[in-house]
Formats: C-alpha cells, structure tokens, sequence
C-alpha cells in the first residue's frame, strides 16, 4: 500500500524535474545556478537518463520496487527522447565553406579559438586562419603580443591583418582578448578601451569592440563571457545581457568568440528574430547548433555548444563548422568558422 502512494509522488517530482531541465525557460531558469550548467549538457542528460533507464529495469524485477521503478523509468525516458529532440532540431550538420562561398563578393570569414593562453600556438593559430581564408579573427584569452604573432605569420603567409587587443590584466592571460581583421575590410579602432565592465564591457574578461574608421563596414566584436561558476553568475548574466545590447536592432554586427552560453541560456535575450540581441547565430541558421565546442576532451557530440559566430540581419551565414583536427593542441576549446555573405 506504501509503494501504491509513494510511487505517483516520486514520479510527479521527477517529472517536474525533467520538465524544468527539458524546457527551463518555461520558468525563467534557463540563467540559474545548477540549471545553467546542466542544459549546457543535454547530450550527457540524455545518456545518464538512459543509463538510469537500464537499471530501474533492473529493480523493476524487485515486486515492492516494480510500481516505482516503472513510473521513473517512463518519465526518464521521455526526459532523454526530449532532449534528444532538441538536439536533433538544433543539429550536428557540419557545413564548411565551399570555394564559391569562399571568393564571392561580399562575403567575409569569421574564425574563433579560445586560445587557452596561446597554448596551440601561433604558428598552428596562424595556419588555421590561412587554410579557411579567414578575414576576421576572434581569439578569447589571448594576449596581444600572441595575435601580433600570428598576424605577423598571417602576413608572411600573403594574408596580412589588423592586429588589435585588450587586457584587464598583464598577469593573467585568460583576461585578454583580441581580435585580427583584414585590411580589405578597412582600418580598425578598438572602441571599448578603456575600464573594465559595465556599461563599457563585459566584467570579467574583456571583450573586444572594433568599429571602423570609415564608418562604413561592420562593427566587429570579439567575444568573452566570463564563466557561469558559482559566484560568477550575477557577472556572466550581466555579460550575456550586455552583449545583447551590442546587437541592437539596425545595427551591422558581426559578434564571435567564447559566450559560455548555450542557445538556451540565450532565450529572453533576443529582438528581432536574433538569438542574443538582433544577432542570428550561424551555427543555428546551418543545422549545427547542438556540436559542442567545450570541453575538447570530449566527443563533440557530447560536449557544450558555447562559442558563436553571430552577425545582424544584414549578414547570411551560409556555412559553420567545429573544427576537431586540433583537440590535441592545448586548447580546450575547439574553433569555430563560418562563412557570412552581405545579405
């Protein structure tokens, strides 16, 4: 009689549970400590719950355990089919540039790679943006004497660029950031130079705003969001909040880099048909919103899908790809390139 009541009241709970992890934003928690981390994770969810799902099979064999372990074995498997449904939706399509992307007018190449301090380094950072035609090169946690490096390399390479950084710290290299832009786009002036944070900058590790002097030409942004670690949060929502507001609606924004934020923590945070701001993520608009880009010890399928490529309206992205050749390099992130054409 005790396992008739007790069963249905267990399955409610977890099924309340499963609902909030499946769909977050139906109360507001998609931005919230322990839910954040967890959805940025559904492929592992959805694994641990069918894993759970074989052992209750096993208890189920138990007759004062069956009535339970049945009720939770359903409710986890409709949580791993869920977030397998949005995964799906969301998509592992890789979709690399082809040569006629590659050499149209009005077309532009953005590559991102948390550098992890320059670990790959700059000769492998420097091949990598070569090999794609990379016309814009956003690179978290790298210092300005290393992207100086690279575009030095880039140049002897027949590829010169624009090297441009900022720093809240000469100690810390996870504190700077910098970006590399072609000359063919115009010269450069990084705008937010000055002071750390809000309303000029993300909080903890800046991010890099460039607008060019001619006034014609995008805005670019090179990204980094601190961390959603516990004591971190108020500052990465504040962060992911103000990036928002570099994509305001009519702007032409072409935002990349580390926003250790997955699509769902983005939800609430968007105008305009955009993902964060007016900006479309590019890995969305190719079927490749669900490759996890960290950490890149993991399998990709498994792994967080937080670094972006993102541009307003006036750009369609009309290619991504996680690139995985480099997971053995230092980093541990993965980069990210994408094809963006005037629309």
């Amino acid at each position: 009689m005790v396992a008739r009541l007790v069963a249905p009241v267990v399955a409610f709970v977890a099924a309340l549970v499963a609902l909030v992890l499946v769909w977050p934003a139906l109360f507001g928690l998609q931005d919230q400590l322990v839910i954040a981390q967890l959805i940025a994770f559904r492929a592992l969810m959805a694994i641990g719950a069918i894993g759970a799902v074989v052992v209750l099979a096993l208890l189920a064999l138990v007759p004062v355990l069956r009535r339970t372990a049945v009720l939770l074995g359903v409710v986890l498997l409709a949580f791993a089919i869920a977030n397998a449904g949005i995964l799906g939706a969301r998509g592992f399509a890789q979709q690399p540039a082809s040569a006629a992307q590659a050499s149209s007018a009005d077309t532009v190449t953005v590559l991102s790679w948390n550098t992890l301090g320059g670990s790959p380094g700059a000769d492998q950072v420097a091949k990598l943006a070569l090999d794609h035609g990379a016309d814009i090169v956003s690179l978290p946690e790298t210092t300005d004497a290393f992207a100086t490096e690279v575009a030095e390399l880039m140049r002897a390479g027949g590829s010169p660029m624009w090297a441009l950084g900022l720093s809240f710290s000469e100690i810390y290299e996870a504190r700077s950031t910098a970006v590399l832009i072609s000359p063919d786009l115009g010269e450069y002036t990084v705008e937010s130079a000055g002071g750390t944070g809000p309303p000029g900058n993300t909080n903890v590790s800046p991010t890099v705003v460039a607008t060019p002097d001619s006034g014609e030409g995008p805005t670019i942004v090179a990204v980094h969001a601190v961390s959603p670690l516990r004591g971190e949060m108020t500052n990465w929502r504040s962060d992911l909040d103000w990036l928002a507001a570099q994509c305001a609606s009519g702007s032409d924004v072409i935002m990349a880099g580390d926003f250790n934020a997955t699509l769902d923590h983005m939800i609430g945070r968007g105008t305009d048909g955009g993902e964060l701001g007016a900006c479309q993520d590019a890995a969305a608009a190719n079927s490749a919103a669900a490759l996890g880009t960290w950490p890149s010890e993991i399998p990709m399928p498994l792994g967080a899908p937080i670094d972006h490529i993102m541009a307003t309206s006036g750009w369609t992205a009309t290619s991504f790809e996680v690139i995985t050749s480099l997971d053995a390099l230092g980093s541990d992130h993965r980069p990210v390139v994408s094809t963006l054409t005037r629309s």
